[in-house]
């Protein structure tokens, strides 16, 4: 069984494996905020283990079994997640903490469970993807609202970003996942967007655009 330490290394390594799965140990130890010689060391206790591909001098690749403990991480800290939301009424912008202690919890009959009562979610009060028991997990492809030009709609599926200072500002506009947004008009200047979200307008920023993941109707 991985230690904490060890899942948090497994986890960066997942997401910098979606981006590219060849992973310098800059980007690493960029990621985890720590020094590229302490990430340097982790990473050969993880291949030891047989969850990491190390070579001196080449970059990093996740192996098959490293990949899955990796996803079955993510599955615990997002069922967490909708379970928090779903079950027990906190926001979106609260969760993370509380799933981040979670997912270190080693109780698959736990996670089974609450993935049941759940009713088996396919995704996170985010829009991530949540891995299945086994750890395979069906990515979507989205287009971000900034890309949208005049006269498109399109149904907010899921951010790239759900950093609590962004969920608070979406909050603040009463944006949430599921509503349909209509693109009013461009501003060349500055890349902003006026849109109209439930029979309001708005006028966002680029910033925010970039991280609004939406489907096209």
């Amino acid at each position: 069984m991985a230690s904490q330490t060890e899942e948090n290394y497994l986890k960066a390594l997942f997401f910098l494996d979606v981006k590219n799965p060849e992973i310098a140990i800059s980007d690493l130890s960029k990621k985890l905020k720590v020094s590229t010689p302490t990430a340097n060391s982790m990473v050969k206790k993880l291949a030891v283990k047989g969850l990491v591909k190390y070579e001196k001098y080449r970059p990093l690749m996740l192996t098959a079994k490293g990949r899955k403990t990796a996803a079955l991480i993510i599955r615990k800290h997002r069922l967490t997640e909708m379970y928090l939301v779903e079950e027990m009424g906190f926001g979106w912008e609260e969760v993370h903490d509380i799933a981040e202690q979670m997912e270190h919890l080693n109780s698959p009959a736990f996670f089974l469970r609450m993935d049941e009562i759940l009713g088996f979610p396919s995704q996170d009060p985010h829009g991530s993807p949540i891995p299945d028991k086994d750890g395979n997990i069906q990515r979507q492809s989205y287009t971000s609202l900034s890309s949208f030009e005049a006269g498109e709609r399109g149904v907010l599926s899921a951010l790239s970003n759900s950093s609590k200072d962004f969920l608070d500002f979406l909050n603040s506009k009463n944006i949430q996942l599921g509503m349909e947004f209509h693109v009013l008009k461009m501003e060349t200047f500055d890349s902003s967007i006026e849109v109209e979200v439930e029979e309001q307008s708005l006028t966002l920023s680029k910033l925010v655009t970039d991280r609004l993941l939406m489907v096209k109707v």
